[in-house]
């Protein structure tokens, strides 16, 4: 197979696996059962959902699926993307995750309750090319019913939690996710065990834990009462210092909700308060089973913040992320699908009054912008970029034809010199190849040679890819693929006879 002709079938075959992505990405998917115990990570915009629980069907479910947020939606029509068969990871429930590694890039995953015996401890995932991969981090035993919680320099701390023989822990684990060891934290003047528990980074580089249980708890799903066992109080907050590797305790003062597990915390997005919702309530002496509270760090009071909109059922053992100005609460268990989705969206921009809200808007948490505008923009700038798209191809097309043609001519200047070395004349930054054998003189070049198409097609994968998924029609994205694949085809024809010609001139 000549160069010309791989390089041609090169293109094709990632033409195609662009088609096939952004075909995937268009085919509309919606998880088969009610989720708990899930994962849900927010990476590069998108917030992906990882296996769980399936309450009615008594068993772990293996989903994998994700939500692009980098566009606006509507909580009654989401457009979950399905990743399941790319999971490599044993059905399993109430593991946990963050998003990790050296470039914050890629989704690790801890523990969780499985009954394949053969998973791992700890799995990742990259985003970028859709792949799992099982590390070699060894030292460490799984466990479940525990938050994890990443550090600004890549520490995944691992508190508390069950360990396998149902035992609660109160020790502290913490993976480097960038250079893959294990080391442990101080339990001095630590919690004591539980799991189930709530747990945000603060702004000073302390993780604060709240509530969770110590004990075999039973759970109403329906009215999210803990019928059996009793969760523990939120009258103090604990403090662990990742800088220092200390603890320390905090009592709370104010509107103090009841005993709870299972509920989210986030941090505002001032940074100076704490919101928890949700969660199964231990309340057989109190009658307080309200969903949402505030807890401000400046006096570490809670309180019940006001609240507009349509507001939903409270949930346990759900997920929630702050993306953008919004809390996204996902899946969980206290609600009929039926009726509400399994996303939630609490605008938290204004500490005053939070907002229930089934509409993500991407405007800025300090500022709103006119929808139409931001439409009309979208198209606009969706165009534009498909126009330099195309021209951008049109050029990667040129710099190969006309690198192939210098070759060919340099290649006739230096018939009769074949032991000189050849050099690659290229837009690109040159690599120098230097070699002592005229035997591997071919080889050589051509290697520099596919490490710069690579390059290339890679940028162009990407740009097409890009492209594509701007706002605009599926019939439209069809027809320019369609009509991208044409053109390209098309060069490739207008190529191989321009080869072809200078190939019988030179003979």
């Amino acid at each position: 197979m000549t160069k010309n002709s791989l390089f041609n079938f090169i293109i094709l075959w990632i033409l195609f696996q662009v088609l096939v992505e952004v075909n995937c990405q268009m085919t509309p998917f919606k998880p088969s059962v009610l989720l708990c115990g899930h994962t849900a990570t927010l990476i590069d915009e998108k917030l992906y959902i990882l296996d769980g629980y399936d309450i009615y069907g008594n068993q772990a479910v293996n989903q994998f699926f994700y939500l692009d947020v980098s566009v606006q939606f509507n909580t009654q029509e989401l457009s979950w993307r399905d990743l399941s068969n790319n999971n490599k990871v044993p059905s399993h429930y109430f593991a946990t995750s963050v998003n990790g590694g050296a470039n914050n890039n890629t989704l690790f995953l801890f523990g969780g309750v499985t009954s394949d015996q053969t998973m791992a401890s700890v799995y990742t995932f990259n985003p970028q090319n859709n792949l799992w991969d099982t590390p070699k981090i060894v030292g460490v035993n799984r466990k479940y019913e525990l938050t994890g919680i990443i550090n600004y320099e890549g520490k995944f701390y691992l508190w508390g939690g069950t360990t396998n023989g149902n035992d609660f822990a109160n020790d502290m684990l913490i993976l480097d996710t960038i250079n893959f060891n294990w080391g442990k934290g101080s339990v001095v003047n630590a919690p004591i065990p539980r799991s189930n528990y709530g747990a945000t980074l603060l702004s000073n580089n302390k993780i604060i834990y709240i509530g969770g249980v110590n004990e075999n708890v039973q759970v109403d799903f329906k009215t999210l009462n803990i019928n059996q066992g009793s969760a523990l109080p939120l009258s103090e907050v604990y403090l662990y210092d990742t800088t220092n590797d200390s603890w320390n305790t905090q009592t709370t003062s104010g509107k103090i909700p009841s005993n709870r597990a299972g509920f989210s915390t986030i941090l505002s997005l001032d940074g100076q308060r704490i919101i928890i919702y949700g969660g199964a309530f231990s309340n057989s002496n109190a009658e307080d089973t309200t969903a949402l509270y505030v807890l401000d760090l400046t006096n570490y009071n809670w309180y019940v913040p006001k609240i507009s909109g349509k507001i939903p059922n409270s949930r346990a053992f759900h997920k929630a992320n702050v993306i953008g100005k919004y809390m996204v609460v996902s899946f969980g268990v206290g609600y009929d699908r039926t009726i509400e989705s399994d996303i939630l969206l609490l605008d938290i921009s204004n500490n005053e009054e939070y907002i229930w809200t089934t509409n993500f808007d991407l405007s800025s948490p300090s500022h709103s912008s006119n929808n139409k505008t931001v439409i009309i923009l979208g198209f606009l700038l969706g165009g534009v970029l498909l126009l330099v798209l195309l021209v951008g191809g049109f050029f990667v097309y040129k710099w190969n034809k006309n690198k192939k043609e210098q070759k060919v001519n340099y290649r006739n200047e230096n018939y009769s010199n074949h032991g000189q070395e050849e050099i690659e004349i290229s837009s690109e930054p040159t690599v120098s190849v230097i070699s002592n054998s005229n035997n591997n003189h071919e080889q050589e070049v051509t290697s520099t040679s596919a490490d710069n198409i690579r390059l290339s097609l890679q940028v162009f994968k990407d740009e097409i890819l890009q492209a594509l998924k701007q706002e605009i029609s599926q019939d439209l994205k069809k027809e320019i693929s369609q009509n991208l694949k044409n053109e390209i085809l098309q060069a490739f024809r207008e190529e191989n006879i321009h080869i072809t010609k200078n190939n019988e001139r030179t003979e």
